[in-house]
């Protein structure tokens, strides 16, 4: 008589057999072990660190491209948070360098939307004056002061630009409604008008802790929103007028409701958030809509607790950040699963095989794609594995 029991070794289980049976035994369970052992995986890492360290909780990322000395388009990659924190790569993230905005050093910038590795906009959070919308068009060697706002109601929650020249950006609520900002220059900014737009709730705001609760395709604006309800306001003629719809994501106190909008194919929207005070609460914290927010349902399969950031990788597939780890759905938002357990507030996906997030203490940190399949999006241009990377002032 034989016993089969399972042995753990380096976190992959093994099979082990006893008795005086063993030797005879082997040869007709070894289709069985085989197949016990196809079904041994080791989870992968979707998430690879590649500097941290820096004194600054990270909050803005984005990815754009620029030519390499063949011609071949290469991503730059912008990054930005507290303290001041601007940093720049250029060699896909092996290095970075510290860039500075002049009187800057105690703002809090919560958004950066690059288009080149001369052009950027950023924005810093924050009470009145705190709140700041600058651009640079050398690479960051010097900022342009573009927008502020003396009111202390006036504080800045995300940005998103259409081109180099046509952005938005979005106010907390002054005098009972939203502010949206915009720029068809990318020079002046103006308030939009706001006679149509539903006003807000008492206590009702919208969360900087991505750049991802304002989304825009077109002339399409979406924004979300949270405290006494988690809201999805939306605009199919760049503001003129405005319709909001109520989502089943978690909201009743401050810390709660909509952190990250993303648009995707096929009318499909996707929502994440929850309570920031309760990070690893799996509680109503992602939504999907696939009616162009119309109506939301919940997933099915929650992520594993709030997320601050959400972003489209490619048809059905989406990843979700946060401080309690990270999130992959493949079903267009109906089952999430955890893949990592960084701390990550805010992701930025050039493409399918292309993209990094970034969180407290400087954490930048690669997209990793496992997809062992060829995908029609894929860029020519390979990709060089990321190694350490060191930060330059």
């Amino acid at each position: 008589m034989f016993r089969l029991e399972t042995v753990a070794s380096d976190g992959i289980r093994s099979v082990a057999l006893h008795g005086p049976a063993r030797m005879r035994s082997v040869r007709p369970i070894l289709p069985f072990l085989l197949s016990l052992f196809s079904c041994a995986t080791v989870q992968p890492q979707w998430w690879k660190v590649q500097t941290s360290g820096i004194d600054s909780n990270l909050r803005g990322i984005s990815v754009a491209e620029m030519p390499d000395a063949k011609g071949v388009p290469v991503p730059v990659v912008w990054a930005s948070g507290s303290n001041g924190a601007i940093l720049k790569s250029v060699d896909e993230g092996k290095t970075w360098k510290r860039l500075r905005v002049n009187g800057g050093d105690a703002l809090d910038f919560r958004g950066i939307v690059a288009f080149s590795e001369k052009v950027a906009y950023l924005m810093s959070s924050g009470e009145g004056e705190e709140s700041r919308i600058y651009r640079t068009t050398d690479g960051g060697e010097t900022w342009k002061l573009q927008y502020t706002d003396k009111r202390k109601e006036f504080f800045l929650d995300a940005m998103a630009c259409l081109s180099e020249t046509h952005c938005f950006a979005l106010s907390d609520p002054i005098d009972g409604k939203f502010l949206l900002l915009n720029t068809t220059d990318g020079e002046d900014w103006n308030p939009l008008p706001r006679e149509n737009m539903p006003a807000a709730l008492p206590g009702e705001g919208a969360f900087a802790a991505s750049n991802t609760c304002l989304a825009i395709s077109g002339e399409e604006i979406f924004f979300g929103t949270g405290g006494p309800a988690a809201r999805v306001f939306h605009s199919l003629d760049s503001g003129r007028t405005w319709t909001d719809a109520e989502t089943p994501i978690v909201s009743g106190k401050a810390s709660a409701g909509i952190f990250s909008l993303t648009i995707g194919d096929d009318n499909r929207i996707m929502a994440v958030g929850g309570d920031y005070k309760e990070p690893s609460r799996p509680y109503r914290v992602a939504a999907h809509s696939v009616d162009g927010g119309k109506t939301w349902q919940l997933a099915a399969q929650q992520p594993g607790g709030y997320r601050s950031a959400v972003a489209n990788i490619d048809d059905g597939r989406w990843v979700a950040v946060g401080p309690s780890g990270e999130d992959l759905t493949d079903d267009s938002g109906a089952h999430w699963k955890h893949t990592d357990s960084l701390n990550l507030n805010a992701v930025a996906l050039l493409d399918v095989f292309t993209g990094w997030a970034v969180g407290p203490n400087g954490t930048i940190a690669r997209f990793v794609n496992h997809t062992t399949h060829e995908i029609r999006f894929r860029r020519p241009h390979s990709r060089q594995k990321p190694v350490a990377a060191d930060v330059a002032d």
